[in-house]
């Protein structure tokens, strides 16, 4: 029986020191005790709690984390953050704020219920909830931490997060940003999960009444700007408070930079599609949803699934195209001509766009797409395999910065594939791209068809033309400019008529 016990004991001491450890350590230790499962981990759990260590070490202070709805985020950064950071001092104090005060007072009370549990006693007896303050709105330890938790249109009085500023001993105006040395030191943090609900996030009042209670109000109850702010939730809108603070104060995805940089929101950003360094597409988390599911959701509503789940917020009526048409089959009676695009990349940041499409009397089909920012050497001869390929009549070339030069390569190497069917035709566009987008885009819409599966089969293309908006900031044009092209010219060449080899094939 004695050696039961202190074997016990040794397994209770070790648990200890790697609850200590590790958030993550702690979320499936106390996860098992209270729900007698194991608590599922995927990559997306551990770059959480990564970047919550480093807030435990004084290394970072602003910090949104933007995830999907159901990933674990609050388990994570709410319910195992506070109750690991208690076990580390007792006399932290805690600030949480959810849009609504049901969830955020379920959250307190979630937090306190580890506390109880019988293991997180045996391992931490010093954290002990102080009697006569057990509330789910506001509870204290006996050592002087706590939680205060309501919602972000509530009211917090009588409480700040983190601990009070040291006078300094050299009485310098400037604070000292690395008093907190130690994960032990830390004092506590101001943690705001979900900050608006999704559909009060299309109300502009709604919206610019929350970020305006954070500006007034929220940001000022923690006691030292020293004291870690944590934004997390899906996003809702371009302007929800994710995106006002990051407008408001600057922001940046690398950790080094953060860490020098403490002014700055450091952005932990998790799509639920990602992609390989291939450029191939997986699901995040396999065991929440499949790739197969969650293209269904996409399906099921485009806006919803590209705000909340792909963390790419856009204002419902700002984007440039309608819904594009598709295709299983081209219609095979018709004139025809097949015909390509390109826009070649002419600066470092530019993608090479080149559109292969079959001209039928009503629209353009589109048959292939080759969009891709490798340099020159690598797209002449992709490009000129593309046109032999498809075996393509006519092909446009942009001659703009550099692009009668990349035609001219383009054909000597199609002719070498004994390609000789091509006609190449280069021009200079002088007219402004961002007009000649906007004001061709209904004409796109109503002319290009896309094959069924454009989505998958060309990703990058697929992402930046559906995501792409009439104003603001659009990291790219090049596939919307290779578009505008397509229908530009629709009817300038002459249609070949009967019915091709390829018609009605679907590609």
């Amino acid at each position: 029986m004695e050696a039961i016990a202190v074997n016990e004991a040794k397994k209770l001491k070790v648990a200890k020191v790697k609850c200590l450890k590790s958030i993550l350590f702690h979320t499936r230790y106390f996860f098992m005790e209270q729900y007698k499962r194991k608590f599922v981990v995927n990559s997306h759990h551990e770059q959480v709690c990564n970047v919550l260590e480093q807030v435990l070490t004084g290394n970072l202070v602003k910090v949104i984390i933007n995830i999907a709805p159901r990933y674990s985020k609050t388990e994570l950064a709410v319910k195992n953050f506070i109750s690991h950071a208690l076990a580390l001092n007792p006399a932290s104090r805690y600030i949480h704020l959810s849009f609504s005060d049901s969830l955020a007072l379920d959250n307190s009370e979630a937090v306190k219920d580890i506390l109880k549990l019988e293991k997180y006693r045996m391992l931490f007896p010093d954290v002990e909830i102080k009697k006569g303050s057990d509330s789910k709105k506001k509870w204290y330890t006996t050592a002087g931490g706590g939680v205060y938790a309501t919602s972000t249109a509530g009211q917090v009085t009588g409480f700040g997060a983190g601990a009070v500023d040291k006078e300094n001993e050299d009485d310098n105006e400037e604070l000292d940003l690395d008093f907190i040395e130690t994960k032990e030191e830390f004092a506590g943090a101001l943690i705001i999960d979900d900050p608006i609900k999704p559909e009060d996030a299309e109300s502009e009042t709604k919206r610019e009444r929350i970020n305006a209670r954070y500006d007034s109000t929220i940001k000022n109850r923690v006691n030292s700007r020293k004291t870690p702010i944590i934004i997390m939730g899906q996003r809702t809108h371009p302007n929800d408070l994710s995106g006002y603070v990051m407008e408001s104060d600057g922001f940046t995805t690398d950790l080094e930079e953060a860490k020098s940089d403490l002014s700055k929101w450091f952005l932990l950003s998790i799509p639920v599609i990602q992609e390989d360094e291939n450029g191939n597409e997986y699901a995040l988390w396999e065991f929440k949803h499949s790739l197969e599911e969650l293209r269904k959701m996409e399906d099921t509503n485009k806006h919803v699934f590209g705000t909340q789940y792909m963390q790419n917020p856009q204002p419902k009526e700002g984007l440039m195209y309608d819904t594009f048409k598709t295709y299983t089959h081209i219609p095979a009676t018709a004139k025809t001509i097949r015909k390509a695009y390109i826009d070649v990349a002419d600066k470092g940041k530019d993608n090479l766009c080149s559109i292969v499409y079959d001209e039928l009397e009503h629209g353009c089909y589109v048959l292939d797409v080759l969009y891709t920012n490798l340099p020159m050497r690598d797209t002449q001869p992709m490009t000129a395999m593309q046109q032999a390929k498809f075996k393509v009549n006519i092909c446009r070339v942009e001659s703009n910065n550099g692009g009668e030069g990349f035609a001219t390569e383009v054909e000597k190497q199609t002719r070498i594939l004994k390609n000789h069917l091509t006609t190449f035709k280069t021009f200079h566009q002088g007219d402004n791209k961002e007009v000649r987008i906007f004001n061709n885009s209904a004409k796109v819409n109503n002319l290009v068809y896309m094959p069924v599966d454009w989505k998958t089969r060309w990703p990058h293309f697929y992402k930046h033309v559906t995501n792409y908006l009439k104003s603001g900031k659009n990291s790219s044009d090049d596939a919307e400019d290779c578009l505008t092209g397509v229908v530009e010219y629709f009817g300038e060449d002459k249609l070949t008529t009967g019915t091709p080899a390829w018609a009605g094939v679907f590609r």
